[in-house]
């Protein structure tokens, strides 16, 4: 499949890493010559140095007979009129852009991106993305990383293990056993900063981060028995009145009446918008480093405070400052991968990625339509994949320990019919199941090659 990616940024350049990987042939185009020569220096991608709505620049990229254009520049505007070129001048036929302002995504302007006014199949909003991935953090304090599959009915969920854990240096086969109802599956582990798929005789130690699908009515338990306690998050405090922390205070007054949110915001207009929007959320105008102000939002008795400012250094200091004032749990928006180590340390519980989260969601519109939903986890290190079977694909008709499996891949939850299953070595998987693997980076491929679906992205 050919792509050209508009957008040489952390986005774009992930992207282009992914699908190039997957021997697609990706040209990347940015006005940044810097950011091409980097791209094509280190990926195995084209590149080329132009505004990429310009059609001399896309004409050059290999507009003519390209399958998908992606639009991640960091103009709205931008990748609007890139995808109305690529439409008008070159007729390709898939256009994916990110759009930001979320005035250009309020439901009242929808018709704008009909076809036959700005031809845009997908339109990718980071901060409502964002907003989403916060929302999952907050849901489940005791995890670092969680996210949905199979339509809400299994969670992933990301579990620093900790020296009071009860089930630590227990070979995995013997959790099967001790806990033989329990819908949850370890499928991966990250030690010393290295994430791989256990086997069935590994054991878990302290410090390790593990990922767990478990059946969403089993979360609570599962959490128990690597001993994380599960509480009420009632108190919340938001550093941020921004697009993403305006989102989250929205949706959690939709939620309950029961949570009691505060936001400091920085600036003042932005704080006066935020307190406009808001019903019942008390918003603060002050710098979020202030220790007074942090009292004043009354941070010590905080069930949760998170920190969605533009500025990660911001973030993760004003997050640290939030625990060592008491508050029960903090979570950072980091958008530089390098920082990620310094969480644990910094007693930071929980961190969002926006670049992953955007990557995650613009990855799962470009996979064939059997791939229902794609999750990266880490920097690109792996990807929860959930699909349909075909009766055609490989794996169809087969138990799981008779698939060739490459060692990166689990598979985490199956669904049949209405049935959710915890797989089994004798668990079949059949055609139209649809189930969620674990795959590290390098296995994506012959995943894809498994379940048949690279045949086509569309």
């Amino acid at each position: 499949m050919k792509v050209i990616i508009c957008g040489a940024g952390q986005v774009g350049w992930q992207i282009a890493r992914h699908l190039a990987g997957e021997r697609n042939d990706v040209t990347i185009v940015d006005s940044n010559p810097e950011l091409v020569r980097r791209a094509s220096d280190t990926l195995d991608v084209q590149g080329v140095a132009g505004f990429a709505s310009h059609p001399d620049v896309l004409e050059r990229a290999g507009a003519r007979d390209c399958d998908l254009i992606i639009a991640a520049t960091h103009s709205d505007e931008v990748n609007m009129v890139t995808c109305q070129v690529a439409q008008s001048v070159f007729g390709i036929t898939r256009k994916i852009a990110r759009i930001r302002a979320q005035t250009y995504l309020a439901p009242q302007y929808a018709d704008i991106y009909r076809r036959d006014h700005l031809p845009i199949d997908v339109v990718i909003s980071p901060e409502r993305e964002v907003a989403e991935a916060a929302l999952q953090r907050l849901s489940a304090p005791a995890t670092f990383d969680t996210e949905s599959f199979l339509d809400g009915g299994v969670q992933l969920l990301g579990i620093v293990l900790s020296e009071d854990c009860p089930v630590l240096n227990t070979p995995l086969r013997q959790l099967t056993d001790l806990f033989s109802t329990l819908r949850a599956i370890v499928v991966g582990v990250r030690r010393e900063g290295r994430l791989f798929a256990p086997e069935p005789g590994d054991q878990l130690f302290a410090e390790d981060q593990i990922y767990v699908f478990s059946v969403t009515e089993d979360v609570n338990r599962t959490l128990e028995i690597f001993g994380k306690a599960t509480e009420k998050q009632e108190r919340i405090v938001i550093i941020g009145g921004g697009n993403v922390g305006l989102g989250v205070a929205r949706a959690l007054e939709a939620r309950s009446d029961r949570v009691r949110v505060k936001m400091i915001e920085a600036s003042r207009a932005q704080a006066e918008r935020a307190a406009d929007a808001l019903e019942r959320t008390i918003v603060l105008n002050g710098d979020g480093m202030s220790a007074e102000l942090l009292e004043e939002a009354n941070v010590a008795r905080a069930d949760a405070v998170l920190v969605v400012t533009d500025d990660d250094k911001t973030n993760i200091l004003v997050a640290v400052r939030a625990k060592q004032a008491g508050a029960r749990m903090a979570i950072s928006l980091v958008n530089d991968p390098t920082l990620v180590p310094l969480m644990a340390p910094l007693d930071i519980d929980a961190y969002i990625n926006p670049r992953a989260t955007t990557v995650s969601s613009i990855l799962r519109h470009i996979r064939h339509g059997r791939v229902r939903a794609i999750y990266s986890i880490g920097d690109a290190e792996a990807e929860v994949i959930e699909a349909q079977v075909l009766g055609t694909s490989p794996i169809a008709g087969r138990p799981v320990r008779e698939i060739e499996f490459p060692e990166g891949v689990l598979v985490g939850a199956i669904r049949k019919g209405d049935r959710l299953i915890k797989p089994a070595g004798d668990t079949r998987i059949d055609e139209g199941d649809v189930i969620v693997l674990f795959a590290l980076a390098a296995d994506v491929p012959e995943v894809e090659r498994l379940l048949q679906v690279s045949i086509d992205f569309f």
